[in-house]
């Protein structure tokens, strides 16, 4: 692997205010689906929503198509969700002449069917809003007011970066995209180089990231930037900072962004695009790998505005913190800047 890529990045707001100990029980770690649309009532896939605990999609998905007696390959979701966790997410199952089967007579102990409603098309990957969190820390050593000082600057904003998670286990999913770019040609399952792919291009990103929280400009224009506006997949390009972008970008309506590194126009110019040519040139490699393998170049916000963030100290070493966050950012990002997060040895 690439030895040039830290899978760590710095701090936007000086450091850790201490230990926190996250997952001693699945329901530590809460997370709610917000789909893009409801179910419009008619159609022949069944939309679910299901409450699981300590079980991964992938798995839930098999149980309902067995249940259903239709092929792995007709139950589709919008995105995975946590294992070790209690979650609530959406799935649909392809029904085509069929009625659907009792799903309350799913008897499971890992997870349940809350809802179902019919709908005209599937569920697709990535069709989702956003996340609401409700996480519980536990064995947390900081000065409470300290912590809630840095929540209140977490609600203007954190650096969306890319959790370790995207990368895997010592960072092996990059490692696995080097062996493919060395070997473009080896048989490999899609949904694999899918993964070993968005991990190089969160890496990339990340770098860019990682050298804009050490120059203090993470979430301030820069001349030739492209920004994205909050909630929105548009982006716009600005040759020239002037007050109307400053107070916008203050205001958190628009967000500067980042490279997702594959073919097309970078879209960036200027100061920017030296920045990020600077801080790429020893990728370049992985970008030429990107390039073949036909990814298209996009643009990601370097910030991200939790919604509805409120937090509760229930005990002196012990906080309850909530928020949503749009599709692809992290709730381990904001953590990152709060606590020294470990996972309790009790995951299993």
């Amino acid at each position: 692997m690439n030895e040039n890529i830290p899978l760590t990045l710095p701090y936007a707001y000086g450091g850790t205010l201490g230990p926190a100990v996250i997952r001693t029980e699945p329901e530590d770690f809460q997370v709610t689906e917000i789909p893009l649309l409801a179910p419009d009532g008619e159609g022949e896939h069944c939309w679910l929503r299901v409450c699981k605990r300590n079980s991964n999609t992938a798995w839930v998905a098999k149980q309902l198509a067995d249940f259903a007696g239709v092929s792995h390959k007709a139950v589709s979701y919008a995105g995975m969700k946590d294992r070790h966790a209690v979650t609530e997410q959406w799935f649909s199952v392809q029904l085509p002449g069929r009625e659907a089967p009792d799903w309350q007579a799913i008897n499971h102990d890992d997870f349940e069917v809350l809802e179902a409603k019919r709908h005209s098309r599937k569920l697709k990957t990535g069709a989702l809003r956003g996340n609401r969190f409700r996480l519980r820390l536990r064995g947390v050593v900081a000065d409470p007011g300290r912590v809630e000082a840095r929540l209140e600057q977490l609600r203007e904003g954190f650096p969306n970066s890319f959790g370790p998670q995207r990368f895997g286990h010592d960072g092996d999913n990059l490692a696995q995209a080097e062996r493919l770019f060395a070997q473009p040609k080896a048989r490999v399952p899609r949904h694999k180089r899918s993964i070993w792919l968005s991990a190089v291009r969160s890496a990339l990103f990340n770098r860019v990231l990682a050298a804009r929280i050490e120059a203090g400009n993470w979430h301030q224009p820069l001349p030739g930037d492209a920004f994205q506006l909050e909630g929105k997949s548009a982006v716009f390009a600005a040759d020239v900072i002037d007050a109307a972008i400053e107070t916008r970008c203050a205001a958190g309506e628009i967000h500067p962004t980042g490279p997702l590194c594959g073919s097309g126009e970078v879209m960036v110019r200027g100061e920017t695009a030296a920045l990020e040519q600077a801080v790429l040139e020893p990728y370049q490699d992985w970008i030429e790998g990107l390039n073949a393998f036909r990814m298209n170049h996009a643009r990601r916000a370097l910030r991200v505005v939790p919604g509805e963030l409120y937090w509760e100290q229930e005990a002196p070493d012990q906080w309850l913190v909530s928020f949503s966050l749009p599709a692809g950012s992290y709730a381990t990002s904001l953590l990152y800047e709060l606590f020294e997060v470990k996972t309790a040895d009790a995951r299993v």
